[in-house]
């Protein structure tokens, strides 16, 4: 279950606090990938794993500069720091004391203790899912690279932001003009990142099948060395995915709101109570061209049992 291995993840950051570790060396060690691991801890512990290590660091610091005669110097290097000036004010936006101030008492510091991670139970709560295979998949898409902070910080807008931007430029709609009436439904796309990348690729396209202008796509795949040339926030590629096993949710909502929502249900609710965990797939968004009222796309998340 992934909320074990996340408590697992939990303890080797504790028993490894002193050494200059990073979320993609944690991820290994519990057998995630970097992004996959990233994401589901942000969901799960409100906080990135990097976070949790700076904050668990800074602790441990202000208790040892309070309780020994460490220099400042000392643990600056100690606690996973380049220098003392970057020690100095990571602590000082953490404790709103400097470490020297940290040395005398009545110095203000803040305490956080080591995450246990539970599950508790609430008010009941229904979370409509189906089960779906799908086989390899091709996609025409616009691609761009993010970085994979991104996935769980609320207040980012980043691939809104690549949504409207290829709209007002008019790369999304030659795409769905590939497409036969009835079945131009958009998906965005996003792939986990590599071993050891910090970045992920995110997608906007339309499959790409018997139903595809196949000409056209050429004549788009030609384009896209120019149109980045030319400004453009993305040129064309084709995406494929492999064969994968997803868990289904329909995003109800007045707005893209619901899908961060339904991220948060689908890490904090559905994976403990199934079992099963995101798999190093490609998931996605389709937004329907004729969708039923209030849905604002449908999210397949790739999964298999824990």
């Amino acid at each position: 279950m992934s909320i074990q291995l996340i408590q697992q993840a939990i303890c080797y950051m504790e028993e490894h606090i002193y050494e200059d570790i990073g979320y993609a060396e944690v991820a290994r060690c519990v057998h995630m990938s970097s992004y996959n691991f990233h994401r589901t801890f942000s969901f799960i512990a409100g906080m990135t794993p990097n976070e949790y290590l700076r904050k668990r660091r800074l602790t441990l610091a202000a208790q040892e500069l309070q309780t020994t005669d460490i220099s400042v110097i000392d643990a600056a290097y100690k606690y996973c720091y380049e220098s003392p000036e970057s020690f100095s004010k990571a602590f000082s936006r953490f404790h709103g004391s400097t470490p020297k101030q940290a040395k005398q008492k009545g110095a203000k510091l803040h305490l956080f203790n080591p995450l246990v991670i539970k599950i508790t139970l609430e008010g009941g709560s229904v979370m409509d899912y189906r089960m779906e295979h799908r086989d390899s998949q091709k996609f025409i898409a616009l691609v761009k690279a993010f970085p994979n902070e991104i996935s769980t910080d609320d207040n980012d807008h980043s691939i809104p932001d690549f949504w409207a931007e290829c709209d007002e430029k008019k790369l999304i709609e030659p795409m769905r003009q590939l497409r036969s009436d009835g079945k131009k439904d958009l998906y965005g796309l996003c792939s986990p990142a590599k071993k050891d990348e910090k970045h992920f690729n995110y997608g906007i396209g339309v499959a790409v099948d018997e139903n595809t202008d196949m000409t056209g796509v050429e004549r788009l795949l030609s384009s896209a060395e120019s149109m980045v040339a030319n400004g453009a926030p993305a040129g064309y590629s084709m995406w494929e995915t492999t064969p994968a096993d997803y868990a289904v949710f329909k995003c109800m909502g007045p707005d893209g709101d619901c899908i961060g929502e339904t991220w948060d249900k689908f890490f904090k609710e559905f994976i403990p109570q199934t079992g099963y965990m995101q798999t190093d797939d490609t998931d996605y968004e389709i937004y329907f061209e004729k969708g039923e009222v209030g849905l604002v796309c449908e999210l397949w998340v790739p999964v298999e049992k824990a």
